[in-house]
């Protein structure tokens, strides 16, 4: 399916425990490590240049058994397997993601709505915060200082980022959505791209008010000690930009869950009704949105280097997903004009290359620019309309609003690798 996109770079995770069963290293299965390093060897192969994430939501049971991201100890757990895979693959992945979305990862994962499924608001989440940091940092760290003279490599993070403005231009919508990017941007990018480092000052200053009004001895939201700031201040060479939609903000109406970040932030946000919808109850069309945030982060951040690692569109089956077509060039559009104003932006990835099981939605929120027919036996991909517009993109390097393939069977451009090889 890659060759016969023409892509010149594969984002791929690997499994933690499928590399270290029991989470730790003193027990490495070689069959997974066969498995990468087929998978790396053949990409390199043809030209393509592996983009590996580190942790992508799998960790080890016995870990979450401890108390997974709530435990102090899983910044070093996490260090120690970031050194078994440079170690196994540094000598051929130049580009390392260390962890994909750390908002998925806690605050979606510590109010019950994904995995590990623990219900921790306001609480477990920010704590959760705190510790996959300083495991990206530490990872970050090691991969600077023993690794990258040797290898040449750069090793950034991927944060999901939603744009964000006010539901009009008046001052109480405005001011609820700073706070809303606040929570959502800035205790993310803050800490590794801001100058003074740390947690955003309106974010803690916000959750240590809450924390006294409810009776907490001391904020929710953890202390960063000069030396955790310190580390993790600068431990990026790229941001992966994870984005798919937009929000309008509004100061909330309604009473949250108390404590939860939603009640600390205390805001509403919502979709502008004339946005297209996809088959993804949470996934509207707005394209001005990626240009603005990425305009948002060279203000506020200094111009880092981005890659956007994740972008897509959800539909239902079948193989003429002419909105999914129709979404991917607004928003390419709007990357270009992004990087006209200056954006450093270094590549683009969908989400995704095939189908595959998106969280609690199952197999029912259809991403791919493959349809995977789950019900056969060897999970047959077959190409979707989008697969076929986004092989003429890369191809021409230009957005045709206008181009349509003359028939719909896809393969692999004859030359094309020979010459990149």
């Amino acid at each position: 399916m890659l060759r016969e996109l023409g892509v010149d770079h594969y984002r791929f995770s690997i499994s933690w425990p499928r590399i270290l069963p029991t989470g730790y290293p003193n027990v490495i299965n070689e069959k997974g490590i066969q498995y990468y390093d087929n998978l790396i060897n053949e990409l390199l192969k043809y030209g393509i240049q592996p983009m590996v994430t580190l942790y992508h939501y799998d960790l080890p049971q016995a870990l979450q058994d401890l108390g997974g991201w709530i435990n102090p100890l899983s910044a070093e757990w996490f260090e120690d397997f970031a050194r078994v895979v440079f170690d196994k693959y540094g000598d051929r992945v130049k580009y390392w993601i260390t962890i994909n979305q750390p908002s998925g990862v806690c605050v979606d994962g510590y109010s019950g709505l994904i995995a590990p499924g623990v219900v921790s608001k306001g609480v477990g989440d920010y704590i959760c915060v705190k510790n996959v940091m300083l495991a990206h940092a530490r990872a970050y760290r090691l991969y600077e200082k023993e690794y990258k003279n040797k290898y040449k490599g750069q090793v950034g993070i991927s944060l999901g980022l939603s744009w964000a403005h006010g539901v009009t231009n008046a001052t109480e919508n405005e001011d609820a959505a700073a706070i809303y990017r606040d929570f959502t941007i800035g205790l993310y990018m803050d800490p590794i791209w801001s100058e003074a480092g740390g947690f955003p000052r309106s974010v803690r200053d916000r959750v240590a008010k809450k924390s006294k009004e409810q009776g907490y001895k001391e904020s929710r939201l953890p202390t960063l000690s000069p030396e955790e700031i310190k580390l993790i201040k600068g431990s990026a060479d790229f941001l992966g930009l994870n984005h798919y939609t937009s929000f309008l903000v509004e100061p909330a109406d309604q009473q949250f869950d108390s404590p939860s970040v939603d009640d600390d932030m205390g805001v509403k946000i919502s979709h502008n009704k004339n946005w297209r919808s996809s088959n993804s109850v949470w996934l509207k069309s707005a394209p001005y949105g990626i240009y603005r945030l990425c305009l948002y982060l060279n203000k506020v951040y200094n111009y880092p280097q981005v890659f956007i690692t994740e972008h897509g569109w959800s539909t239902t089956t079948g193989l003429n997903d002419q909105s999914r077509v129709t979404t991917l060039r607004d928003y390419l559009s709007a990357i270009l004009f992004a990087i006209e104003d200056g954006t450093d932006l270094r590549g683009y990835t969908v989400w995704s290359l095939m189908d595959n099981v998106e969280w609690i939605a199952g197999t029912s929120d259809r991403f791919g620019l493959y349809e995977v027919d789950f019900d056969s036996e060897e999970k047959k991909r077959t190409a979707r309309l989008s697969a076929l517009v986004y092989k003429r993109i890369i191809e021409k390097r230009i957005v045709e609003n206008e181009w349509e393939p003359e028939n719909w069977q896809i393969e692999i451009t004859k030359g094309k690798e020979r010459e990149e090889l």
